[in-house]
């Protein structure tokens, strides 16, 4: 399997050398060259097998320069059991007669990114073996909340890496916030930026692609590389867990074999929805994908109409991870939609840059429709979802994951289409404890955000998980702001150099 950029078809390289790298050298995105193609009976044959085997019999096919032991490695360090608080790793939870939450929340940061991001750090160190020459690789992040906790934890301490974290001030919940910057680990750094995601997002590519920059680090025999889901190391292993949720319906009875679901995805960047669609590449019989948007609905008008208009107002709301007006991965769909046109990616995207907007023709328009449907659930419909379902069902929703079920209801009601459905669930409701418990009870709490957090275990009988809980008493050892225009300089700053 090699992988070639979205902006020059060209180029072609390793497994290792996409993840080291993590972007192309001209700002395009790796995909893979080709598709595996997963048979019924294959799928079939991995439903009785732990988290571990499938996500092998999956990353197999992906990382085909790494050694069976190579991939065991990776795998059984990244998903061990005391790191994940459910034996199944990421166990998928009946809550209505056809909506099945798949909860990817278990590890060690309460959000779905540790999904990958357990193992990224693994893969990242066997590819740097192969490719990397001794350099030290520098991974630079811009989160909007869970991505940075998940990075930093991933990396801490891991040898010959550094890893710095940008997160925008006022963008992430108080409880992401902890737990960035109480972050332990001798090669972690963490810094605020006086902007939105978008802003911190576009500051960290142009700092990948700054030949200077890049010049700079090499003189020191370092080199960039990335944790957000532009990198393809990050994204690989979210498709697995869409092939584990199917076999987890198949094993409990809820489907037949070969029998169509649809996936419902709260998603911000595109990546976690984009690895759904490359699961319905495979064969994962997956009818239709929902992407579901909060009130910064870019992502909704543009699979709609086929416009993505960036030049928008920006909302702050209740959940932050989804915050985002320039969704990377959009590009990676781009590219596999327009018969993998590396011309037309290169100009949309240039467009989006210059302008703050493209239009894809209608072609492309019309195999989005095929692929996808998408809804967004403004803020005032939230706290009405997250209420209800507790009520109702006893099921307490994260801000994110109640974002994607009134997108869900909304769906069947206009559609009438209600077949076996995923939904995934993206963070614990204790990283939005303030929201959540506003929710579900006439008390929002206080300023103290683990007081708030023990009142809504108190309310809904549920615990408060160990990682947040330790939060409580770490001190604070990351105070950096920054501007998105001197993010450079700080970059050398916190490198030291």
């Amino acid at each position: 399997m090699l992988y070639t950029s979205t902006r020059d078809h060209s180029i072609r390289v390793t497994a290792a050398q996409a993840i080291t790298q993590g972007i192309s050298e001209e700002g395009g995105l790796f995909v893979p060259c080709g598709m595996p193609s997963f048979s019924l009976n294959k799928i079939v044959s991995m439903a009785d097998m732990p988290y571990t085997q499938r996500a092998k019999t999956v990353l197999r096919e992906f990382l085909t320069d790494f050694s069976e032991e190579e991939l065991d490695y990776c795998v059984n360090g990244a998903y061990r059991t005391d790191k994940f608080s459910s034996p199944a790793t990421a166990p998928t939870v009946q809550v209505t007669e056809n909506m099945n939450v798949l909860e990817l929340w278990h590890g060690p940061t309460c959000a779905f990114k540790d999904m990958a991001l357990q193992i990224l750090p693994y893969l990242m160190a066997v590819s740097a073996k192969k490719t990397a020459d001794g350099k030290t690789i520098v991974i630079l992040v811009a989160t909007s909340g869970d991505t940075g906790k998940a990075a930093l934890e991933g990396f801490k301490d891991v040898e010959n890496t550094k890893i710095l974290v940008f997160y925008p001030v006022d963008g992430v919940s108080n409880m992401q916030k902890l737990q960035m910057v109480t972050q332990e680990g001798e090669n972690v750094s963490v810094c605020a930026v006086n902007g939105n995601f978008d802003d911190a997002q576009s500051a960290v590519k142009s700092i990948f692609t700054d030949s200077a920059v890049k010049a700079t680090l090499a003189d020191k025999n370092m080199m960039f590389s990335s944790a957000n889901s532009i990198n393809w190391g990050r994204l690989v292993p979210q498709i697995v867990y869409y092939f584990s949720a199917y076999c987890d319906l198949i094993t409990d009875g809820r489907i037949s074999a070969g029998d169509e679901i649809n996936v419902v995805v709260p998603t911000g960047n595109f990546g976690n929805i984009l690895a759904a669609y490359y699961a319905k590449k495979m064969g994962l019989p997956i009818k239709k994908l929902i992407c579901a948007s909060n009130a910064n609905n870019v992502l909704t008008d543009f699979l709609k109409t086929g416009k993505y208009n960036k030049n928008r107002s920006f909302y702050t709301t209740s959940s932050p991870s989804m915050d985002i007006l320039i969704s990377s991965n959009l590009e990676r769909l781009l590219y596999h939609l327009s018969g993998e046109n590396d011309r037309l990616v290169s100009k949309l995207m240039s467009d989006l840059s210059e302008k703050g907007e493209y239009t894809v023709s209608s072609a492309i328009k019309d195999k989005i429709h095929e692929l996808f449907d998408a809804g967004y659930t403004p803020e005032s419909d939230v706290d009405k979802t997250i209420k209800k379902y507790f009520e109702k069902y006893g099921y307490l929703l994260d801000t994110h994951t109640a974002v994607a079920v009134n997108v869900y209801e909304n769906y069947v009601e206009r559609t009438g289409d209600n077949i076996p459905t995923v939904v995934d669930s993206t963070a614990s409701p204790y990283k939005f404890p303030k929201s959540v418990l506003c929710a579900v009870s006439d008390f929002c709490g206080g300023s103290d955000e683990f007081a708030t957090a023990q009142k809504l275990s108190e309310i809904t009988n549920t615990e408060i998980p160990k990682p947040l809980l330790s939060l409580k008493d770490k001190a604070v050892r990351f105070t950096n702001v920054c501007s998105k225009d001197n993010m450079s300089d700080m970059v050398f700053s916190l490198l030291k150099l």
